[in-house]
């Protein structure tokens, strides 16, 4: 069993989505190892979204990651980070496989409901940005 990380995103919190999104990653065999809501400042999202800081969209992602709460979550899974970016689906919800996170749940390319880490590498970085080792006792 490995670990990833997934926030479910302002646009999923403010319309009442969390709670499914949640249950549809249970369903799915991952198991909540951590899990808390806060509301990220403009120097979190830009700290943590520094990656993309030289790509066009950084300022309109760095907007809408701070535009309401967020719902940062540890997961475990066998092969928890390739298995979580198939269950969420493409970044683009229209193309995103059907039944995932993101045909289910996604607005639109922008406001797509959930971040998940891309490699364990970032997985074990951005679990730290959110959690504490004591919050990380289970692991």
């Amino acid at each position: 069993m490995t670990h990833t990380l997934a926030i479910i995103k302002p646009d999923a919190v403010a319309s009442g989505r969390a709670g499914a999104i949640l249950a549809h990653l249970e369903k799915g065999g991952f198991t909540v190892q951590a899990l808390r809501m806060t509301r990220l400042n403009p120097a979190q999202a830009r700290a943590f979204y520094a990656v993309h800081k030289e790509r066009p969209f950084y300022e309109s992602l760095v907007s809408f990651m701070t535009s309401g709460p967020v719902i940062p979550m540890v997961l475990e899974a066998e092969n928890a980070v390739p298995a979580l970016r198939k269950a969420i689906g493409a970044t683009d919800p229209a193309e995103a496989e059907e039944g995932t996170v993101r045909a289910l749940y996604a607005e639109s390319k922008e406001r797509n409901a959930i971040h998940a880490s891309d490699s364990d590498e970032n997985a074990r970085n951005e679990i730290g940005f959110f959690f504490s080792q004591s919050e990380l006792l289970a692991l």
